[in-house]
């Protein structure tokens, strides 16, 4: 019997996590990186997001199958009550509903420690390819975000041009706020 399990992430996780990554980086242009990081370089920007935000992994029967953290939007004081998403998983792990239970975690998470606007930055092709599909601006729609903007032309990989488009989810009530 499966066990399927959302859990903090812990620098302990980082190798497999990385593992998961560098597929992307290799292999897609979901990713717009063209070097994998080094563990030690992926490890520090875990730790840099841990120490304000949520970074989340999901195990199916003790092996992580993907991870999802939220990170600064701009990183500018009041921009503080939005924050941008990055999920990816096991190419492998796919439709099984792995996505959207760590996205569903990580909204529920992110509202309780008070944001309000999530953000998605994704890669965008004109016409799909072996490097890109449109599967990650559908799976973000299914789950309530709504695409807000597009930059052109502006991701160059695997020797063609990609567009990236931004989405957005409101998950609070706009009001007067004290510093988060």
């Amino acid at each position: 019997m499966d066990t399927v399990t959302v859990r903090d992430a812990v620098l302990a996780d980082a190798a497999r996590i990385l593992e998961i990554y560098a597929y992307y980086v290799e292999h897609t242009a979901i990713s717009f990186e063209y070097e994998v990081p080094t563990l030690p370089a992926f490890e520090n920007r875990m730790k840099q997001t841990m120490k304000k935000y949520p970074y989340l992994v999901i195990e199916q029967d003790g092996v992580i199958q993907g991870y999802a953290y939220a990170g600064a939007f701009v990183g500018r004081a009041a921009y503080d009550y939005s924050c941008e998403l990055t999920i990816y998983l096991d190419h492998s792990a796919k439709k099984r509903g792995f996505g959207r239970k760590l996205y569903e975690a990580l909204e529920e998470r992110l509202r309780k420690l008070g944001f309000l606007n999530l953000y998605a930055c994704i890669g965008y092709p004109d016409a799909e390819d072996e490097y890109l599909d449109k599967n990650s601006a559908q799976f973000h729609t299914h789950l309530g975000f709504e695409t807000v903007g597009t930059f052109h032309n502006c991701g160059y990989k695997f020797g063609r041009w990609y567009h990236m488009i931004w989405a957005e989810k409101i998950i609070g009530e706009h009001k007067m706020r004290l510093p988060l």
